[in-house]
């Protein structure tokens, strides 16, 4: 097989299986939807592998061509072309095994689905391709044609339940939100096209870099600014809305309404990573802009640290974990930042495979709980589905960065990069994250502890109207929850591996060795963070030296004090939390809201568009053109009408009068023009 057929291969058997799934799904019935779409990302998965195993022992090297050229316009072209390198293997390797794994776990999850159950498959096949498709572009174009198809599949995906009021509001919310996201995102690419040599190609761009670093562009007359700075930026505001950045995140925690495989499937692998690709793929343009870089660091510090705070007060145990994805989101983006990109896209494949664990083992509990998803009434889960106990709590320990396991080696080296970076920004950086180990091990551990120890909290709740809603009905007194089945614990078995030993398998080589070598730019004189952390890697021993290492300093601590917290809070007095909740009532008060961000979006653009919109109906519709254009002017005719209308008087006379005036006027106008001329 050549190596084009090989990237066609991977990149199609997904959508193959997504319209044999969505368009003959009622011909090939449940099992045949599933079949055809497990198949097509299996095969998509398999050679995923043997593309990365090809980098790993050296033996595949870069490939960037072009498929097909879809529209050619003044001198530009417009194609669908591969680049892979590394970095995308190790991207379509992390996309496509976490895409399969959901893939399987799905058909126990939905097996009590009446509807929907082939649509469903059909959707998150369609979502890989689109993945796929971005990270294999070698332009501009199409990777923004999979970056608006990997969001119109999550707007699908997230409203699945349409008739659910909750769920058609989160979709919509999700898309637009991100449609300010790719605004930014598309004034980027437009000023790429503008003035970096007129091609969208990758390696174009960057060959064209010298000439522009230095270039100004004025977008205030009078005010210069630093044509590098604002192009990144803007492409970084993209990568605001897909990896749900502050203050573009408040779509994520919504995206809950969607079934629990999508949680997986969109918060670990696949959709929310996009934009952290994009800026390390872009990373030498990055390195040109120490502005944009302070920008980004600063951004992902924030989400971080104030993102994690909303975990802490979560009950719905999905949306802990959604709150864990996006402060997590803001570690990589601190690491980007901190020109440490090969770090951050190490964090991104680590946190891939802890967080679909935690999402599908949260959805392991849920299915037993009988869809009822509320902490609160869970408790000594660990005695009756000890599998689902096993993988949620490796996943969290791997979350909270506990020595050996993948977290801790992907997150100490964000740390230590945001610790080691010179940029202005990188002391705030360096204490959110810090803050930010207590706070993901307090509500990783406060989950924890909520659902699988404790008194069984199921068997205290009033039961009435919980019956009613056939969804939502949870277990009755006497319930026990039973073990999910074995297409359900499976994959979450396989997860617990890599978030096991992936970290220590290949932080040498990611980090330091050569495996990002000629696809990831630094300039080490300008940012020397990579070099001081291989220096200090090195010195350390490697990764048993960093674990040694880490007894010494404050993060491990931090993360032992989290768990003790939430140990003496959730399983010693757990009468204590609410009394703390009624201490504070203010910060927990503006917790529960979310910071009101919602309130002030909901109330400025959904209200303010509203009202803006009714001033333009009223004013210039109304107002201007209806009655001030259109009325008026049919006034005016009417008018003039009438009062010519009193001259047809009927008589001869009249008119003969009318025509000797006429005659005259015209006499007097000859002769004055003969005189005057």
């Amino acid at each position: 097989m050549n190596e084009m057929t090989l990237y066609l291969t991977i990149a199609l058997t997904p959508l193959l299986g997504c319209l044999l799934a969505g368009l003959f799904g009622n011909k090939i019935g449940r099992a045949g939807a599933h079949t055809a779409t497990i198949l097509g990302v299996a095969v998509s998965a398999a050679l995923s592998a043997y593309v990365l195993w090809g980098f790993i022992d050296g033996t595949r090297t870069q490939f960037d061509e072009n498929v097909y050229t879809w529209l050619t316009m003044g001198g530009l072209d417009f194609s669908v072309g591969f680049l892979v390198d590394s970095l995308t293997a190790m991207m379509m390797v992390v996309v496509t095994s976490v895409s399969l794994m959901v893939h399987i776990y799905t058909i126990g999850y939905m097996h009590d689905e009446e509807t929907g159950y082939q649509r469903f498959f059909s959707y998150i096949s369609l979502f890989t391709f689109s993945m796929l498709m971005l990270i294999m572009s070698n332009n501009f174009i199409q990777l923004f044609f999979g970056w608006e198809a990997v969001g119109l599949v999550s707007y699908l995906l997230i409203g699945f339940y349409f008739k659910k009021e909750s769920a058609t509001f989160a979709n919509l919310k999700a898309f637009l939100v991100n449609r300010v996201g790719d605004f930014g995102f598309i004034l980027g690419i437009g000023l790429v096209l503008a003035y970096f040599g007129g091609s969208l190609r990758y390696q174009d761009v960057f060959a064209y870099l010298p000439n522009v670093q230095n270039a100004t562009i004025q977008l205030f007359p009078g005010i210069e600014w630093s044509l590098m700075t604002v192009t990144c930026i803007l492409l970084f505001v993209g990568a605001m809305g897909k990896s749900a950045q502050f203050p573009l995140h408040v779509w994520l925690p919504d995206s809950m309404e969607g079934p629990t495989p999508i949680s997986a499937l969109i918060h670990a692998a696949t959709m929310v990573t996009a934009g952290l690709f994009m800026v390390s793929r872009m990373s030498p343009m990055y390195e040109l802009s120490d502005t944009a870089l302070n920008f980004i660091m600063i951004i992902g510090a924030i989400t971080a640290l104030f993102m994690g705070f909303l975990g802490v007060i979560q009950n719905d145990i999905k949306r802990v974990v959604a709150y864990s994805t996006l402060s997590q989101l803001g570690y990589m983006t601190v690491a980007l930042g901190a020109s440490a990109y090969s770090v951050a896209m190490f964090h991104v494949m680590t946190h891939a495979f802890f967080k679909a664990l935690l999402f599908l083992a949260a959805g392991s509990a849920i299915i037993g709980m009988h869809h009822d998803q509320d902490m609160r009434h869970m408790g000594n889960l660990k005695k009756y589905m000890p599998i689902t106990w096993l993988t949620m709590l490796i996943g969290n320990l791997s979350l909270i960065g506990t020595p050996f396991f993948s977290g801790f080696y992907s997150k100490d080296s964000i740390i230590e990069a945001a610790k080691a970076s010179t940029l202005p920004g990188s002391g705030f950086a360096y204490f959110a994250v810090l803050a930010s180990v207590f706070v993901t091990a307090f509500y990783a551990f406060r989950q924890y502890f909520m659902v699988f120890h404790g008194k069984e909290k199921w068997r205290e709740i009033q039961h009435g109207h919980h019956h009613d809603d056939a969804h939502h009905h949870g277990l009755g007194k006497d319930d026990n929850p039973h073990e999910s089945p074995l297409v359900v614990t499976l994959p979450l078995l396989v997860l617990a591996v890599p978030s096991l030993i992936i970290g220590y398998i290949a932080i040498e080589p990611l980090l330091y060795g050569d495996f990002f070598k000629d696809v990831i730019f630094v300039n080490h004189q300008a940012h020397p963070v990579m070099s001081e952390m291989a220096h200090e890697f090195a010195h350390h021993g490697g990764a048993l030296g960093m674990v040694a290492h880490s007894f010494t300093s404050p993060v491990l601590y931090l993360a032992l004090a989290g768990v003790a917290t939430a140990w003496l809070l959730y399983v010693k007095a757990p009468h204590l939390p609410e009394k703390i909740a009624a201490a504070v009532s203010p910060v927990y008060k503006l917790l529960d809201n979310k910071y009101f961000l919602d309130t002030v979006y909901f109330a400025v653009f959904a209200k303010g568009s509203r009202a803006l919109g009714n001033f333009f109906w009223k004013v210039g519709d109304v107002a201007i053109i209806d009655n001030g254009i259109v009325n008026n002017a049919a006034k005016l005719v009417g008018g003039v009408a009438a009062q010519v209308r009193k001259a047809q008087t009927g008589f001869i006379y009249t008119y003969a009068a009318a025509m000797v005036v006429g005659v005259l006027v015209l006499i007097g106008v000859t002769f004055w023009r003969l005189f005057a001329g």
